[in-house]
C-alpha cells in the first residue's frame, strides 16, 4: 500500500491570496494540447500508458451484480490479448474499477485473485447533501464490503461561501473514516463557478489529507476540462514544494476519446513530470473512454478499426 499523505495543519495563508488569471489559465491548457504531437508506436505507448490509469467505473442506477462482474472482466482484460503481443506487453489490467457502495462485494468477488483494487463513491455521491454522520456512514460501510479506495464528494456550499476551515474540518472527518483507505477528493469543479475556487478547495483537500484530488463525478453539466485540470494540477505542484508530499490527480467525466486521453496526460507530463504518469499518481474516470482507445490500437497493431461490438466495455 502506497504512502498516504499525512495532510497539514489548516494554513489559510498557503492559498487565501490566489487569484487564477482565467483566460491565462485557458490558453496555457489549450497551447499544451496542441504543441505535443504524438504519432505511431509513440502514440500506442501513451494510449497504454492511459489503460492502466484508467478507474473503469459504472455508476448508474440500474447497476447489478451482473453488471460490474463484466467491467471487471473488462478491466482485467482492457486490450486484445494478441494486440497487446504485438506491441510487446504481456499483461495490462485498468488502475481500478469504480463503483457504489453496495455494489463493492460484487466487484471484490469478480476481482479476486488481482492486484486490481476497488473504488467506491461515498458521501452522498453525487451531491453529497446529506447529514455528516450518514456520510461518514456510507464510508464504513464501503469499506466493510471490502473498498480499497473511497472517492467522496465536498461539500461545494462551503467552497462558495468561502468557508475553508469549516470544508477543512469535514474532509478530516471524512479522512479519518477512511483509515488506510487511499481518498480521493471530489471536488465538483463544474458547480464551484471560478477558477480560483477550485485552486482554493484544491488546497484545503490536501491539506486534509486526500491522496487524490479530482475534477468531478460526472454527473455535473461541465465535468473535467484542461483550465480546471490545469488549476489544480499547480495546487498539487504548490503542495508537494510546500509539504515534500506528492497527491495525485484524477480528472473524470467529459474524457471520452483516445484524444483527450493523450492530452491529460501530456498535461501531467508538461506540469508535473513523467513521475506522475502511473497508477498511484494519475487516475482517470472513465466508462466509454476505453472503447475508443482500443479503436485506436486496433488501428495500430492492424491498419484498420475494430467494428464496435468487439469492443464493448461489459
Amino acid at each position: 500500500m502506497e504512502r498516504k499523505n499525512p495532510g497539514t495543519d489548516f494554513r489559510l495563508d498557503w492559498f487565501e491570496n490566489i487569484q487564477v488569471n482565467t483566460p491565462a489559465a485557458e490558453r496555457r491548457a489549450t497551447s499544451l494540447a496542441a504543441r505535443r504531437s504524438l504519432k505511431k508506436e509513440w502514440q500506442a505507448a501513451w494510449l497504454l500508458n492511459a489503460v492502466r490509469c484508467i478507474d473503469l467505473t459504472t455508476l448508474s442506477g440500474d447497476d447489478t451484480p451482473d453488471r460490474v462482474a463484466r467491467l471487471c472482466a473488462k478491466a482485467r482484460q482492457p486490450v486484445d490479448a494478441g494486440q497487446l503481443a504485438a506491441l510487446g506487453v504481456e499483461h495490462l489490467t485498468t488502475g481500478a474499477v469504480c463503483v457504489y457502495p453496495t455494489m463493492v462485494a460484487a466487484a471484490k468477488r469478480a476481482l479476486r485473485g488481482t492486484a486490481i483494487p476497488v473504488a467506491s463513491v461515498a458521501t452522498g455521491f453525487p451531491a453529497g447533501l446529506m447529514p455528516l454522520d450518514l456520510r461518514l456512514a456510507e464510508i464504513r460501510y464501503a469499506l466493510d464490503q471490502g473498498a480499497d479506495e473511497i472517492d467522496i464528494v465536498i461539500s461545494r456550499a462551503l467552497v462558495l461561501r468561502g468557508e475553508w476551515a469549516a470544508l477543512y474540518d469535514e474532509i478530516c472527518e471524512m479522512r479519518e473514516a477512511c483509515g488506510s483507505a487511499r481518498m480521493k477528493a471530489i471536488l465538483a469543479t463544474g458547480e464551484l463557478k471560478t477558477l480560483t475556487n477550485v485552486a482554493r478547495a484544491s488546497h484545503v483537500a490536501m491539506q486534509a489529507g486526500a491522496d487524490f484530488i479530482k475534477t468531478s463525478t460526472g454527473k455535473e453539466p461541465v465535468n473535467a476540462t484542461l483550465p480546471v485540470s490545469l488549476v489544480m494540477l499547480r495546487a498539487i505542484r504548490d503542495y508537494r514544494d510546500q509539504t515534500g508530499f506528492a497527491v495525485g490527480f484524477k480528472p473524470a467525466g467529459g474524457l471520452r476519446t483516445a484524444k483527450d486521453a493523450l492530452n491529460w496526460q501530456v498535461l501531467m507530463a508538461e506540469e508535473l513530470g513523467r513521475d506522475w504518469l502511473r497508477p498511484d499518481l494519475f487516475r482517470i474516470g472513465a466508462s466509454s473512454l476505453l472503447a475508443d482507445i482500443e479503436r485506436q490500437i486496433s488501428h495500430h497493431v492492424t491498419g484498420r478499426y475494430a467494428g464496435a461490438h468487439r469492443l464493448a466495455a461489459g
